[in-house]
């Protein structure tokens, strides 16, 4: 006669099995095998995974709370504390209920809080760890990240240490250690990827934790070469969240390289994808793909975008580089500090693109103390960064604070250092606006065949983004304040005259005539009143 408990037993290994190769249906069938000859708590704890893989949200939180039951009612308090644990992520993530998250966090805690040490504790520091950087207290993460790994070494987990490890590599890299941290992520993604995770899910966090690093530090190249494998991965494993939040931060990288088709379709997918499932997941989607919808010059659809998603950072700085570019620098000035306040000093690399673009805002209100300010905190962060892009941005910042303060010789060499850096980021758009401003101080300097050739260069730069597909066909935007520059260069004054007409600097004039020029794609001002006219702005 046959062991009901035997019968049991074996189709618990083999749903293990089954999970370990990403088979998930497979894996849910042997599970509820086990469960239909007896009550196992390791059985409920496997179809919990197997159910949250294949994001069967109320199956995976059913499937929890009765391993929790289970391992209670048998006296396993680890078992129980690591339910416990993984259902107050489940709540995080499927549903974003913080409280009861908060709730299933504590209860593992004081589960565990008379055991011998052990992976569950491992597994509650890192989580710990992982919430300290959510709000930006880089040091007390590396802590807590320090105790989950050697909790990880010390058991032979190899998913706990390298978990751990990732979550240190991001500490290290939010303190402004990119190279560091950006070498603990390597090799805890490698692992992850060479399949040495018994827990596949960590393995999907680690490889999510490498790819939003590559785009905080602006690693373009590094992000490009993993999401590659990543997606590999993935695919392979039907890991259908890693594909959607690994595709919005993928997307960033294909919009930064001027890819907008790609990063298009990878949006929409990942929307698409995130939606129904995991929907605190989805403002990574929306605000990048608000940020394309800006680029594409989609501004009332980049603005609705990014108020699906207010709280994000990444949305208060697209609503702030709107109102730089409709006119308002005093409203993207709030906004940007508001943004900064919460982000304090320790966490360098969070602060980095607000305090880009406030250079830019505080150059436009007439206030090159406050640029000043900026540039330094800028430059100091970008100190041991590799990556050329964030580089490119010091030396762009540096290059308008120079023409601000009237050193056009040292603005002209900034600029070109940022022109060369963005070409070497492989960054079409973003060359192509440091060749205007360099364009704009080399004509200043009576160079002015070098600056029409800058200005056609910039023109090819521009022209090198795939965005005709997406972008729209009216004519394009331009501000109030834009039109008044452009009917009174019409009218044939010249920056000067202009200043003293609207009550503006002439160095901000300077920079609305550049920002014209870019808009229309124009060089001069003959061919911007030419082309306007053409399309009915005038």
């Amino acid at each position: 006669m046959v062991d009901v408990s035997d019968v049991a037993v074996d189709a618990v290994d083999a749903g293990r099995a089954a999970l370990a190769e990403g088979r998930w249906e497979q894996a849910r069938v042997q599970f509820a095998q086990a469960l239909a000859v007896a009550d196992s708590a390791e059985a409920a704890e496997g179809l919990s995974w197997a159910a949250w893989w294949l994001e069967d949200v109320p199956g995976c939180l059913r499937a929890r709370e009765q391993a929790y039951q289970w391992f209670q009612q048998r006296g396993d308090r680890r078992g129980a504390a690591r339910m416990a644990l993984w259902l107050s992520d489940d709540h995080l993530e499927f549903r974003g209920a913080e409280a009861v998250a908060t709730g299933w966090l504590q209860r593992a805690r004081r589960l565990l809080a008379e055991l011998e040490p052990s992976p569950e504790h491992g597994w509650v520091a890192v989580f710990e760890a992982n919430a300290a950087l959510q709000r930006h207290d880089p040091a007390e993460a590396l802590r807590l990240a320090g105790e989950a790994r050697e909790l990880g070494r010390a058991h032979r987990v190899v998913d706990l240490e390298m978990f751990s490890l990732a979550s240190e590599g991001m500490a290290l890299i939010d303190q402004g250690e990119v190279a560091e941290g950006m070498r603990r992520l390597d090799e805890a993604t490698a692992a992850a990827l060479a399949g040495e995770y018994e827990n596949l899910a960590p393995a999907a966090w680690t490889c999510c934790r490498l790819i939003s690093a590559c785009e905080l530090v602006r690693d373009y190249d590094r992000g490009a070469q993993w999401c590659r494998q990543v997606t590999e991965f993935s695919q392979r494993m039907d890991a259908r969240f890693v594909t959607g939040v690994c595709r919005a931060h993928y997307a960033a990288i294909m919009t930064w390289r001027g890819h907008w088709r790609e990063a298009e379709q990878e949006l929409q997918a990942a929307v698409a994808g995130l939606t129904e499932k995991r929907p605190a997941w989805l403002p990574e989607a929306l605000v990048r793909l608000g940020e394309l919808r800006r680029r594409q010059g989609r501004v009332a659809e980049a603005e609705h975008l990014f108020t699906r998603a207010p709280d994000h950072p990444l949305a208060q700085l697209g609503l702030a580089r709107i109102r730089l570019h409709d006119g308002d620098p005093a409203g993207a000035r709030d906004l940007l500090e508001r943004l900064l306040r919460r982000v304090p000093a320790e966490s360098v690399h969070s602060r980095t693109a607000p305090l880009e673009l406030l250079v830019r805002v505080s150059l436009a209100l007439d206030d090159p103390a406050a640029a000043q300010t900026h540039v330094a905190e800028l430059r100091a962060a970008a100190t041991g960064a590799p990556a050329a892009p964030l580089r490119a941005a010091v030396s762009l910042c540096e290059g308008l604070l120079a023409e601000a303060l009237g050193d056009l010789e040292q603005a002209c060499d900034r600029l070109e250092d940022a022109v060369d850096l963005f070409g070497a980021a492989g960054a079409p758009t973003e060359q192509g606006q440091a060749r205007m401003d360099l364009g704009r101080v080399l004509r200043a300097r009576g160079r002015v065949d070098d600056a029409d050739r800058e200005e056609r260069d910039a023109r090819r730069c521009l022209g090198m983004v795939d965005a005709a597909a997406a972008e729209p066909t009216q004519p394009p935007a331009l501000t109030d304040r834009q039109l008044q520059v452009l009917r009174l260069v019409a009218d044939g004054l010249t920056d000067r005259e202009i200043a003293g007409r609207l009550t503006l600097s002439e160095h901000t004039v300077h920079r609305h005539v550049a920002n014209i020029y870019v808009r229309l794609g124009c060089s001069s001002r003959a061919t911007a009143v030419a082309h306007a006219a053409r399309l009915g702005l005038l």
